[in-house]
């Protein structure tokens, strides 16, 4: 199977376990939806391509707007070309990519961490959150469990390092 294949087929089956888990947990997706916050003048526009049946991805993207980030949404059948676009290396992908500030944020990554991403400004293509981990923003389950899971900085060479870990 060539890589881009491999990488189309994990993203579908991706956004299926997440459209399997939102319809499991109407009442999360209902709490992850919450009234969004003022957008905050100083954050930058997120760009999110999502497929437009994701749930989860929506929930994502109210965590965003929640945090004051500035968010446009892209509805898109192939996400394949973004994420080779961007950079996203293979095996690291998730069901929804943004783009900030120079940067690419590929998942459930938290608004907290895109937020020392821009302050910082390290050398990288930006941040990963491999697969769709149970307790990750867009990814809340009724009972509040966290999976551990961690945040990935992928640097010019499409290395990886964890750049945070949650639950802390």
């Amino acid at each position: 199977m060539t890589p881009i294949v491999f990488r189309t087929v994990l993203t579908a089956l991706l956004c299926a376990a997440a459209l399997t888990a939102c319809e499991k947990s109407s009442t999360t997706v209902a709490t992850a939806v919450a009234t969004p916050a003022a957008t905050d003048a100083g954050l930058p526009l997120v760009v999110v391509h999502k497929s437009p049946a994701c749930g989860c991805c929506e929930a994502w993207v109210t965590h965003m707007k929640s945090a004051g980030f500035p968010v446009e949404v892209k509805n898109v059948d192939n996400l394949d070309a973004i994420k080779t676009k961007v950079g996203v290396p293979y095996a690291k992908g998730s069901c929804h990519t943004a783009e900030v500030g120079g940067y690419f944020v590929e998942g459930h990554v938290p608004a907290a961490d895109v937020k020392r991403l821009l302050a910082e400004r390290p050398q990288a293509r930006g941040l990963t959150v491999p697969g769709m981990p149970a307790g990750s923003p867009g990814m809340e389950v009724p009972d509040g469990a966290v999976q551990p899971y961690d945040v990935e900085l992928v640097a010019a060479d499409g290395s990886t390092s964890v750049f945070a870990h949650h639950p802390p």
